[in-house]
């Protein structure tokens, strides 16, 4: 009696205070910016069954993901041990039993699963002090952190057996036989006393629940809070119900907004703040980062770090002086402190500029989390915070914004002059036709970069082969909005996508054809929140359909081996992998891949404004994936945007390969090995 009594007491204890922390993280996440994660319910499962429970970005790498989903699905089969160790430490002798038949399977399944947990705990501790990988090679309270939570793992596994077996050679519990783990531990108390067995059950039993409950109370101070938070940060998570990629606009109109973007946590979202208490710390983000494998100061992991710990300092002394009175809050926390931290910002304190404006936005580091993060969106949201509030971006990003501004391109070329690619090739405008089926949006570079405009031409003379009704805007293009958007000037971007929203509507437009991944992503995503609905498809995928209906025929002869450089808005963003490949199976002798591609590709460097910043830091991001696609062998670099392109062929010269070898489009390719029409 006094033994259940002491129990109930300890439990009633561990979980008030584990209730006291989850308030009081919640109540931190309230200081967020409201977000409507609420909707598609559906959906919102369905993304959990698949990622939180099914572990299926974990597996994305197969060694560091099995041992985790050893250890994930090993504890959901385990809550059933840790009750039923409950319900016996309440009422001495009880158990699941209750179940029936349902009982013997679920006692083999908590052996089974627990010496899987074991197996896993013990190999990861290892991995973790002696053969780390160069994302978990850290020092400090996440290394041990990290350790400690795995011992503590592994306590809880031997505990149990250790509670198991004991309690068999007691002559205790049903259905023993089951437990074909704790049978053979038992073997290790055969020949004790009957006092001496009930020592080791009892040391057993409390150091397994101690164990339990300190693990429960301990993670809301650790970096494993994500065990509790990971399954809601994938249930409020947008994938599946909101265009990949695209960023939320600022309500520009709204005349109640004193500063745009973020400088600090309550300028983000309540879920941004959760994604800073679900990051795993695991590195995954930073391993697949362009800027950081090429020596740049950006982290993407700790860019969320930093939310979570911003968070953390300020979210308490928020709450003290809304709580009370200032004069209150002051005595209690002390004047100094209080005014300290309220100084403080996410911005400049924890996150420098430097950072932000290193990432290329390839949304790798989204791609690889396990737990859903959305690194660029905050990323974004912080650049929007300099830029706009303040005017801070790197210098040679001024003549960019003036460009865009004065010329409508990032780029210093008259707008007079953004139809002279089309002088003599017979392209209707959309102002003297009517029956264009499709707008061909040429996009800055394919309209004035002297390299691309050759792309822009090779696309168009195809449609022409293949008898398609397409138009094009001329003059009155403009750019689509994408650089300045993604470099944090939100002004100037909705300022050029409501000039074209409204000349495309005005044509009644309803299909579009592009060259450009950003002018995809753009048009095809981010125009629909400013009303312009299109459909829109990259000339990639767009060729591919030409060769499938037989409006474009390729000649038989195939030409050199053609490695192909995945784009990281038509790839990553827009799921388009397999056409630029189908493509060139049908041209090329050999199609090698990169060690990085497809939906693991390494970014060209251009993304995200970087087009038009210098890279002051460390190797050269271009360099980087140049190197990567000469070591294929291959004769010829195929692309599928006028950034990569631009990028690639600076890093073929720089290595000094252009003359062995080229940098083509995939509408090139198809030009050169079409078969002539009749």
């Amino acid at each position: 009696m006094l033994h259940s009594i002491i129990f109930a007491l300890v439990l009633i204890g561990a979980l008030a205070f584990f209730a006291y922390n989850t308030k009081r993280l919640i109540s931190y996440l309230q200081l967020g910016k409201p977000d409507n994660r609420f909707d598609n319910i559906g959906q919102r499962i369905k993304n959990v069954l698949v990622i939180a429970i099914g572990q299926s970005k974990i597996l994305r790498e197969p060694f560091a993901g099995l041992l985790h989903v050893m250890i994930f699905w090993g504890f959901i089969v385990l809550l059933s041990a840790v009750i039923e160790s409950i319900i016996e430490g309440l009422i001495p002798g009880a158990s699941l039993a209750f179940l029936g038949p349902l009982y013997p399977p679920l006692i083999w399944f908590q052996d089974l699963f627990g010496a899987f947990v074991a197996v896993a705990a013990i190999v990861s501790l290892l991995r973790r002090l002696f053969f780390p990988p160069k994302r978990l090679q850290v020092s400090g309270h996440s290394k041990w952190d990290a350790i400690l939570i795995l011992a503590l793992i592994l306590t809880v596994m031997v505990t149990m057996f250790g509670q198991n077996a004991t309690h068999m050679d007691l002559g205790k519990g049903e259905h023993n036989e089951a437990r074909f783990v704790s049978s053979w531990v038992s073997g290790l108390f055969h020949g004790m006393s009957t006092e001496n067995v009930w020592v080791w059950y009892r040391f057993f039993f409390w150091g397994h629940m101690i164990a339990v409950l300190g693990f429960l109370n301990y993670l809301p101070y650790s970096k494993h809070l994500h065990v509790i938070s990971s399954t809601f940060n994938v249930y409020f998570s947008n994938l599946g119900l909101q265009p990949k990629g695209a960023l939320k606009p600022i309500n520009l109109a709204d005349e109640t907004l004193t500063k745009y973007g973020a400088t600090d946590i309550e300028d983000l979202t309540w879920k941004q703040l959760l994604d800073g208490y679900t990051c795993t710390e695991c590195g995954r983000c930073t391993s697949v980062c362009p800027a950081n494998a090429t020596g740049k100061l950006l982290d993407p992991k700790k860019i969320i770090i930093d939310v979570r710990a911003r968070t953390l300092e300020k979210a308490p002394v928020m709450i003290e002086v809304k709580g009370g009175t200032a004069e209150s809050a002051k005595r209690r926390n002390g004047e100094t402190a209080n005014q300290e931290v309220l100084e403080h910002q996410l911005l400049d304190n924890f996150i420098t500029e430097q950072e932000l404006w290193a990432c290329t936005t390839c949304m790798a580091c989204v791609q690889e989390c396990p737990v859903m993060i959305e690194h660029v969106d905050t990323i974004v949201d912080l650049r929007r915070g300099l830029v706009l509030n303040e005017s801070r971006f790197p210098a040679e990003l001024t003549a960019t914004f003036n460009n865009l501004e004065r010329n409508f391109t990032p780029w210093n070329f008259g707008h007079s002059t953004r139809a002279d690619w089309a002088k003599g090739m017979d392209i209707p405008l959309m102002s003297n036709t009517k029956d264009a089926e499709v707008l061909f949006w040429v996009g800055c570079a394919g309209a004035y970069d002297s390299r691309y405009k050759k792309v822009t031409q090779s696309f168009a003379k195809l449609m022409k082969m293949a008898g398609i009704k397409f138009a094009i805007l001329g003059t009155e293009e403009k750019c689509n909005g994408d650089p300045a958007r993604r470099m944090g000037n939100e002004y100037l971007a909705q300022m050029l996508i409501q000039e074209n929203v409204a000349t495309m509507n005005h044509y009644n437009v309803k299909k579009i054809v592009t060259t450009c991944p950003h002018c995809l992503q753009s048009l095809g995503k981010e125009y629909k929140q400013f009303n312009g609905n299109y459909e829109v498809v990259h000339h990639t995928t767009f060729l591919m359909n030409l060769i499938e209906q037989g409006k474009l025929k390729i000649a038989p002869e195939k030409k050199d081996s053609i490695v192909f450089h995945d784009p990281c808005y038509l790839g990553r963003y827009n799921g388009e992998y397999d056409a630029p490949r189908n493509i060139i199976d049908m041209v090329s002798s050999e199609r090698p891949e990169m060690k990085r591609s497809k939906d693991k590709s390494f970014c060209c460097g251009a993304g995200g404004g970087r087009m038009w910043m210098e890279e002051h830091e460390g190797k050269r991001v271009n360099i980087e994936r140049t190197e990567e696609a000469l070591a294929t062998g291959a004769n010829t670099i195929g692309t599928g945007c006028p950034f990569c392109m631009t990028m690639i062929t600076d890093g073929v010269k720089a290595k000094d390969a252009a003359e062995k070898v080229h940098v083509k489009d995939i509408a090139e390719l198809v030009l050169e090995a079409v078969v002539p029409q009749p």
